[in-house]
């Protein structure tokens, strides 16, 4: 016990007890005077490793021999590299310039990129990587992306819901620019309400969140950076159109108003007026659609002074049809005339960003962020109706700084949410309102070669909630290059969202039970759950090109979880877990860039997630525990003008899944305990003519794949036993579209 106590006291000493240099950074001025310069970026060459000098111009940096040369820059001042062959105090003076210096760096862009510095477990996915595939919305972005599983809800309505570690997404914590945007009544479509072409890039998290961002997150977070007014393309123009009968037109407008303001008009519509019913069961393989997406948003920028700041303003108008092809809303809804459905939403946003960095003292930054949103959804599905307005205020400021030198981080902040709902099922009336106010402290300890740490905590007062603290814990260690072992722990709490987020079970003849009543929302307790995460990234060379591989295994544990038990086949039962629920998951993948040009990204999927359930311990229907996927993409050289040829193949295989247990129907409406194996291919082509032109032409599905008979008793939709929620692969089969690309910087 005492070796282990002189261990653990030993630990700091020896993170510190490194080869490293120290020195000084100071302003060259005609006075011989001795005038440090804070925040003066200290680095070594085509490395990671670097610091930023403290408000004395001090700096210390680890060194290693093979680290020779010191790059000193600031904002105003002449870069200096210096050739250091040992460890020892540096003292450097840099000289002002009227004239920034211009830098050019040229490396190959990664589609995805995965961090071997941070803490988190956190891979980027690049506009360029969007582009692999169609990309009408965000729903659809993640078809080439292996750690997000994306499949339909039901049969009917067309929405795609998204999986991460095992769970559904109202697990996941989704921001658009770390403002919580895909909650509450958009918890079901909200995912459609983001056009592809707006997205610059997108951050998956896995396992828990930072404490900054909320308590909500469980399984992990995806955050959406939107394209600047300042970088985008003055003008841009995507149009598509697809064998179904979609067509899709995005135009970006973006103009500088003057030297700190841009603004751009960023417009979307998607359409598809056509039905189709290829498998021949009377409904409509995929929905009737109309949507118009509008965002005006704002930039301003003063570097000098040290602030920016952005405004969105989103208008939404969607509208969706589905059913059987006989129906005609204007005759037969909400009537057995004929069995459909209409969802009518209408979505106001005001978001507003604004950040100040201290142009003294660089490492001190203040960020404060607000959005407001209103969501009106009115919709009906067969003889059900579900009607459901939401209004929801959100405000976050953050304060970030320093302690000592740039090692130690430290971010500090308070956080308001305001979230009014109503919600009309059938006869009966929801009405609730949630307010929240916490405060958050996170510390970052970051040595960049070795080790880094991320350990926060908040404390939430929520009026149905209760008062409750949220710790999570992020490490990384580096012991040799190119790699990085990382753990993570975290608690996330949250109110389950029982209709919206099941929306599906609309679409079905199911009655509705709530089997508990003494909980504060629906008579439910709320969720909580702990996660638990370790992954290991390793980079390499084989045979003289690039390769990294990547080990993950998470596990949530679930404290309280609101069950939604649809193991009796008339009924779909919701109530607080008795016992233990649990989702496993554990992911290998392997990325190779095999030639100049040719990358290769494969994967293998293992989910054992399970919940106890009144009838016992049984898997969660339709998960699947294997899953294997490879993506392959290949880029010609740029010639001229930047022309070039771009080719994408994506190949999925699910294993078998559960159903739903069906014993108890009648013999012509029961289903077997698993579904079949699930292999699907996509592919496209891009042809760039220009920087300004190109066309691209694809498919998805291409071997045709179709689930038979999607839709459970589809001869009697009106009956005991009508259900469209056992999907668990492609309905429409295959479809090919085409688009074209032309933008003006």
């Amino acid at each position: 016990m005492k070796q282990l106590i002189y261990i653990v006291l030993m630990f700091p000493a020896f993170l510190v007890s490194q080869e490293r240099i120290s020195g000084k950074v100071l302003e060259a001025n005609n006075e011989n005077q001795d005038i440090g310069l804070a925040g003066a970026n200290v680095y070594w060459l085509n490395s990671e490793v670097g610091t930023v000098t403290n408000i004395d111009g001090d700096f210390t940096l680890l060194y290693k021999p093979e680290f020779n040369k010191l790059v000193i820059s600031y904002v105003g001042f002449k870069t200096d590299t210096l050739t250091i062959n040992s460890p020892k105090f540096i003292k450097h003076w840099l000289k002002p310039t009227d004239n920034l210096d211009e830098i050019t760096i040229t490396s190959r862009k990664q589609a995805t990129a995965k961090s071997y510095m941070q803490a988190q477990n956190v891979f980027t996915v690049s506009s360029e990587e969007l582009l692999k595939a169609a990309c009408c919305n965000l729903s659809e972005s993640f078809e080439t992306n292996p750690s997000i599983d994306v499949n339909f809800a039901d049969a009917i309505s067309g929405t795609r819901q998204i999986k991460m570690l095992g769970l559904t997404s109202p697990y996941i914590l989704i921001t658009t620019e770390n403002i919580p945007s895909i909650r509450g009544a958009s918890q079901a479509y909200g995912l459609s309400f983001i056009p592809g072409t707006w997205v610059e890039s997108i951050q998956v998290t896995k396992g828990s969140g930072s404490v900054v961002n909320g308590f909500e997150s469980i399984a992990g977070q995806i955050n959406t950076e939107l394209v600047k007014p300042s970088t985008d393309d003055k003008l841009f123009v995507n149009l598509y159109g697809a064998t179904n009968e979609r067509l899709e037109l995005n135009t970006h407008i973006n103009t500088k108003v003057n030297d700190k303001w841009y603004t751009g008009l960023y417009l979307h519509g998607n359409t598809h007026n056509k039905k189709h019913d290829v498998n021949n069961d009377g409904f409509l393989d995929m929905p009737l659609f109309n949507q118009i997406n509008v965002m005006n948003r704002w930039q301003y920028v003063d570097t000098q002074k040290g602030f920016v700041s952005f405004i969105n303003l989103k208008f939404l108008n969607d509208e969706k049809q589905s059913g059987q092809l006989t129906f005609n809303p204007e005759t037969d809804r909400l009537t057995t005339n004929s069995w459909g459905s209409e969802i009518d939403t209408r979505r106001y946003e005001v978001s507003t960003k604004f950040g100040y960095v201290n142009p003294e003292i660089p490492w001190q930054s203040l960020g404060v962020q607000t959005a407001f949103s209103s969501h009106n959804q009115e919709s009906y599905f067969g003889l059900n109706t579900y009607n459901i307005k939401h209004n929801s205020l959100y405000a976050n400021a953050i304060y970030n700084s320093i302690i000592s030198d740039s090692r130690h981080k430290i971010k500090t902040g308070v956080s308001y949410t305001y979230d009014h709902y109503d919600e009309f099922v059938n006869t009966i009336d929801y009405e609730r309102t949630e307010n929240s106010v916490g405060a958050f402290f996170e510390y970052s300890f970051d040595n960049l070669e070795l080790l880094n740490l991320t350990a926060g905590i908040r404390v939430d007062h929520h009026n149905l909630l209760g008062t409750f603290v949220t710790p999570r814990l992020h490490a990384r260690y580096s012991p040799w290059s190119k790699s990085a072992f990382r753990i993570s722990f975290g608690r996330g709490k949250r109110s389950a969202n029982i209709f919206t987020e099941n929306q599906q079970l609309f679409s079905t003849s199911r009655q509705i039970n709530i089997l508990n009543s003494g909980g504060v929302i629906y008579g439910l307790d709320p969720e909580i759950a702990w996660n638990y995460g370790f992954s290991y990234l390793q980079g390499f060379n084989l045979f003289g090109r690039k390769a990294d591989i990547t080990f993950d295994y998470y596990k949530t544990d679930f404290v309280n979880q609101v069950v939604v038990d649809w193991e009796t086949p008339t009924e779909i039962n919701f109530y607080n877990l008795e016992e233990k629920s649990f989702a496993k998951s554990f992911q290998l993948e392997l990325n190779y860039n095999a030639f100049e040009g040719f990358d290769l990204r494969t994967a293998y999927k293992f989910y054992n997630v399970k919940t106890d359930y009144n009838s016992g311990r049984l898997e969660r229907p339709l998960t699947p525990k294997h899953r294997f996927f490879i993506n392959l993409g290949y880029k010609t050289k740029l010639k001229e003008n930047n022309a070039q040829w771009k080719f994408d193949t994506t190949f999925n295989w699910l294993g078998d899944q559960r159903y739903a247990n069906t014993t108890a129907n009648p013999v012509q409406y029961q289903l077997p305990e698993r579904t079949p194996t699930v292999a699907t291919l996509n592919a496209q082509i891009t042809k760039v003519f220009s920087s300004k032109f190109e066309v691209y032409l694809g498919g998805e599905n291409i071997t045709n794949l179709r689930q038979p008979n999607p839709v459970l008793g589809v001869d009697d939709p009106f009956g005991a036993n009508f259900d469209s929620t056992f999907v668990y692969g492609p309905i429409f089969g295959s479809m090919y579209y085409a688009g074209l690309r032309y933008k003006i910087k």
